[in-house]
């Protein structure tokens, strides 16, 4: 809970410049359009308010007037939930438990690697790098069923997944050609003007090495 002195007038989301966590949550923002305080955190000098809002010190965190979150993927649903248009969440209580099944494999099979692959161990890094690659292109059929993962809408598990197909080749993970359907589902997320506003100058700055 917030504090009087840390209680803000409106949503701050205190977040990384170049985070996929961060960054997942800035585009379920940017989607809504929903306006928020956005606070870029350097994590070797993070601001007193969140050292006192979030005893983990980790990003992002939300606060919403008295309510503080701190996991990205509660931090969507909660957005989605609050902000219900348009919605990025099916209605139907099964599609919607499918939807949370696809999120926690695109965490515990995709994001738990990426703290190898921005680690400093190099041979930690390099099988990070090669069990995505191979993820990536044993799933590709799947990208080529519908315009979206789960069908025409898009959803919570785009903005999960932009942010990491954004960031392959500075990861130094090249696709092949029998995983195009990836990449051109990549760039269907890439054109969408949410997406372009979600990133901050250090996330664009990849556009070099991204596109």
């Amino acid at each position: 809970m917030a504090t009087g002195a840390t209680r803000r007038p409106v949503m701050t989301l205190f977040s990384q410049p170049n985070c996929p966590l961060s960054h997942r949550v800035r585009l379920v923002l940017a989607e809504k359009g929903i306006n928020a305080d956005i606070v870029d955190v350097d994590v070797n000098n993070p601001p007193e308010d969140l050292i006192e809002l979030n005893s983990y010190n980790n990003e992002p965190t939300l606060v919403d007037r008295d309510l503080v979150l701190y996991n990205s993927r509660v931090i969507m649903e909660y957005l989605d939930e609050r902000f219900p248009h348009p919605p990025l969440m099916p209605v139907d209580p099964v599609a919607r438990a499918r939807a949370r099944m696809l999120l926690y494999r695109i965490d515990n099979d995709w994001y738990s690697l990426l703290k190898h692959i921005e680690g400093d161990d190099h041979k930690l890094a390099k099988q990070a790098r090669k069990e995505l690659h191979d993820s990536l292109v044993i799933i590709a059929p799947a990208f080529s069923r519908s315009p979206f993962f789960m069908g025409e809408e898009f959803a919570l598990i785009e903005c999960s997944m932009a942010p990491i197909l954004w960031r392959l080749s500075s990861y130094g993970i090249e696709l092949p050609v029998q995983a195009k359907a990836v990449k051109d589902y990549a760039k269907r997320l890439f054109d969408r003007s949410a997406f372009k506003v979600s990133m901050t100058d250090r996330e664009r700055d990849l556009a070099a090495v991204a596109a």
